[in-house]
């Protein structure tokens, strides 16, 4: 639980070059493969759906997290599952039964995480904490790569670990969105355990050494 990851964001890749930047990933200091599921509904955007990530996992050699920004995410669990995911983060927002999401999650073998937009207060979590592995705390709006960090972040992964820390919980946080070299160690010193950089790793000269270098500033 020590260790400090980080979770190159695939949807900022180069789709027509997809398996390349997947084994670029494979070949870095990324510990994760953190992969964003958009609708267009629960999100004003699309990204990818079944057949891309059967792809990905088809040559991703590290822990793959998927993250569904979508409705009734439940409808796809065993889908999810089945398609090799390691963890799968649901948002808040979008579960009406959160604790039956979780357990179904789980029952399928997989890490139950819970993402909440920027403005969703992390109080809302601490009756299911012990039953989260991972809080993926949006620290700009979903639906699209490029935004700017929001500030407030900081904060919130403060009182998110209070809240793990006073129930005991074993949960991980996880940071998605404007993750920079400038903000990366501010972030891994309030609490955050998992870094999600998408645009600041893929529009880089080299994203494998930018890779390096954000595994180094939080070391």
């Amino acid at each position: 639980m020590d260790s400090k990851l980080i979770a190159p964001s695939v949807l900022a890749a180069d789709f027509a070059n997809l398996q390349r930047d997947v084994e670029m990933i494979n070949e870095s200091e990324a510990d994760w493969f953190h992969i964003d599921i958009m609708d267009g509904v629960f999100v004003p955007n699309i990204s990818f759906g079944m057949p891309v990530l059967r792809d990905i996992v088809k040559h991703a050699k590290k822990t793959i997290d998927v993250h569904l920004m979508i409705v009734d995410p439940d409808r796809y669990i065993k889908t999810f599952a089945d398609l090799g995911s390691d963890i799968l983060t649901v948002h808040y927002e979008a579960c009406t039964h959160l604790h039956r999401t979780l357990q179904a999650i789980k029952a399928e073998g997989m890490k139950a995480g819970v993402a909440i937009n920027p403005h969703t207060n992390v109080s809302l979590l601490e009756d299911t904490i012990k039953d989260i592995d991972l809080v993926c705390i949006m620290s700009v709006n979903p639906g699209f790569g490029g935004q700017s960090f929001i500030e407030n972040t900081y904060k919130k992964v403060k009182q998110l670990k209070e809240i793990i820390t006073k129930n005991n919980a074993a949960t991980r946080i996880e940071i998605d969105g404007g993750v920079t070299d400038k903000n990366a160690k501010k972030l891994i010193d309030a609490g955050a355990d998992v870094l999600v950089a998408g645009s600041f790793v893929f529009k880089s000269d080299d994203p494998k050494q930018t890779i390096r270098n954000l595994k180094n500033s939080i070391l």
